[in-house]
């Protein structure tokens, strides 16, 4: 029996996990460790998404909890290190490209475990942003990267990877929009509670560092949001760090401009099915926005996505100023004409399948 030690932390890891965990469990000859390091920790970021997604609840839950990048990394190192060496899995398995990833794919490499990278090969180009540094050292102390695109292939051979440490997939996420959109409908009641009609309304998510630890690029966001919420309701799911990013640079809140507090999976699937433009830094919900074929402004300068902008689904959008911003999102809600779908652009439904077959292989 091969030990698989998964290793998640935050919102998008769980969406990634519910599908591989479950194909794990289907798979004869594999038994899971599912670890949680408590980056995100409380009920909205952490609990609700494993009640409503079905994953397994955590054999550890290290409760790491918030603080500044190198601390959080170094006690989840530290606390990886020991849960590692406790459960002598035969292999390590990492999502995305959080500091939860780096962590535990450095401590597996370090104790000379094999890692497993879901979501391999992504890259923005820009090592300003942490999720940059992060992916691309937990690719290059991988020894099998799950891609899940042909662009994020591309990009492995040429950083040097070897052909045979790589593997095309598709997309875990891809799975979960196909397994979870029925559900969704049945269970969620989000456009009631809060009172959106389907298709008349934006949805807007921001968490990245470089937009809420940037007070010029933040004002910018919800400035130009507050503008657009004069015409058309706004909604925005408010990360906990970006809660505290308004209160420190004085951003108000807007008549029309709806802040929630974070919202559970099956509620942010109903939301981004119904939104009639989705504004976002998020990786996961541009691809999120393009599986349910609602177009998106991505507020960066550089998405990892790339596929997604050449497809016409997405636009950059970058947060130089209110007017700027306003512009652009305007333009989108009444000019944008959406493009044909890319059949195959994120596989075919199976990546979690194929992944799990793969570490039963190997």
């Amino acid at each position: 029996m091969k030990k698989v030690l998964s290793v998640v932390g935050a919102r998008p890891q769980f969406v990634k996990a519910a599908m591989v965990s479950r194909a794990l469990g289907a798979t004869r000859g594999i038994a899971e460790v599912l670890v949680h390091t408590g980056q995100h920790y409380d009920r909205n970021m952490s609990a609700v998404f494993f009640r409503e997604l079905g994953v397994p609840r955590p054999r550890l839950n290290l409760g790491i909890g918030s603080a500044a990048h190198g601390a959080q990394t170094g006690r989840m190192l530290e606390a990886l290190e020991r849960a590692m060496m406790r459960e002598r899995p035969h292999r390590v398995l990492v999502y995305g490209d959080t500091n939860s990833t780096l962590a535990g794919a450095l401590a597996a490499a370090k104790l000379r475990i094999p890692v497993a990278h879901v979501e391999a090969g992504l890259r923005s180009f820009d090592r300003s942003m942490p999720e940059e540094v992060n992916r691309v050292a937990a690719d290059h102390v991988s020894d099998l990267l799950f891609a899940p695109t042909s662009a994020a292939v591309a990009n492995l051979r040429g950083e040097g990877v070897a052909a045979r440490r790589i593997m095309l997939t598709g997309d875990v996420m891809f799975d979960a929009a196909l397994f979870y959109a029925e559900r969704a409908e049945r269970r969620s009641t989000a456009l009631a509670r809060l009172g959106l009609a389907r298709g008349h309304y934006v949805l807007a998510t921001v968490h990245r560092a470089g937009n809420t630890d940037e007070p010029r690029r933040l004002a910018a966001i919800f400035g130009a949001l507050a503008r657009l919420a004069t015409e058309c309701p706004v909604l925005v799911p408010v990360h906990p760090r970006t809660r505290a990013a308004l209160a420190r640079a004085g951003v108000r809140e807007s008549p029309g401009l709806i802040l929630v507090e974070p919202v559970g999976y099956l509620d942010m699937v109903m939301l981004e099915k119904n939104a009639r433009l989705i504004a976002t830094d998020s990786g996961g919900v541009q691809k999120e926005a393009y599986f349910h074929r609602v177009p998106c402004a991505t507020l960066r300068e550089r998405t990892e996505w790339v596929e997604l902008v050449r497809a016409g689904w997405n636009r950059l959008v970058p947060p130089v100023s209110a007017a700027r911003v306003h512009r652009d999102l305007r333009r989108m809600l009444t000019d944008f004409r959406r493009p044909a779908a890319a059949p195959g652009l994120y596989g075919a439904g199976d990546a979690a399948r194929r992944i799990a077959a793969a570490l039963r292989a190997r």
